[in-house]
């Protein structure tokens, strides 16, 4: 199935991991980030890391610069943050809000992810409406905890052939090993580490993009 809809530009999708990120704020990663030409950008922070307030502040932050520059701005989990500070839409996991609750929350017109792992599921998304989901992880991870076994090449191949909705492959991909995901037909890629960790941010992005270029 070709005829994908756009809701995820092609190229390097961005995701927060202050844990990773060599001692820089999510702000200072978002702002390196968008410099380095990217999309549309993930929040992602958990709760019991960081105050929900200073949650809330980085959100308002970060939606500020990435209204200024036309960027996507998704937020993971929180929805009622999601809410206040206008996000463009909330990527939820498989143990988080159902789909359809958080559509009745954001409305008709935001945009919703969601993780999925097998063939089952990236299905199920399709029915309860998800603009777009997550496929992985391709490979090993350490960014999240209590992450399910990596699902190889497989579900990727399977996604490709068998799913109408936009997709993103994401789990431990690196710059080594990217070729093998986008020639498997991924064209929305994440790779979290090896850009939050990245002596210069904006240049790994420009690099890795222009090595994406379809």
């Amino acid at each position: 199935m070709k005829n994908k809809r756009k809701i995820l530009p092609s190229g390097v999708y961005g995701i927060t991991a202050e844990k990773f990120s060599c001692g820089r704020s999510n702000i200072q990663v978002a702002e390196e980030m968008i410099k380095g030409g990217i999309k549309v950008l993930q929040y992602r922070e958990k709760r019991h890391l960081k105050d929900y307030c200073d949650i809330l502040a980085e959100c308002q932050a970060i939606r500020d610069i990435t209204r200024e520059y036309g960027v996507t701005f998704i937020i993971n989990d929180f929805v009622d943050i999601a809410l206040l500070v206008d996000a463009d839409g909330v990527h939820v996991g498989q143990e988080d809000l159902p789909v359809d609750a958080v559509r009745r929350l954001l409305g008709p017109n935001k945009i919703i992810g969601l993780s999925t792992h097998s063939p089952e599921q990236a299905q199920k998304a399709q029915e309860v409406g998800a603009d777009y989901i997550g496929v992985g992880p391709i490979y090993a991870t350490q960014t999240k905890e209590n992450v399910c076994a990596p699902t190889g090449f497989e579900y990727l191949e399977y996604v490709v052939e068998n799913v109408a909705i936009p997709f993103v492959a994401i789990g431990g991909i690196k710059q080594h090993n990217i070729d093998e995901v986008v020639k498997r037909g991924a064209q929305s890629i994440c790779l979290v580490t090896e850009i939050v960790g990245a002596d210069n941010i904006a240049q790994t992005v420009k690099s890795l993009n222009n090595a994406l270029s379809f």
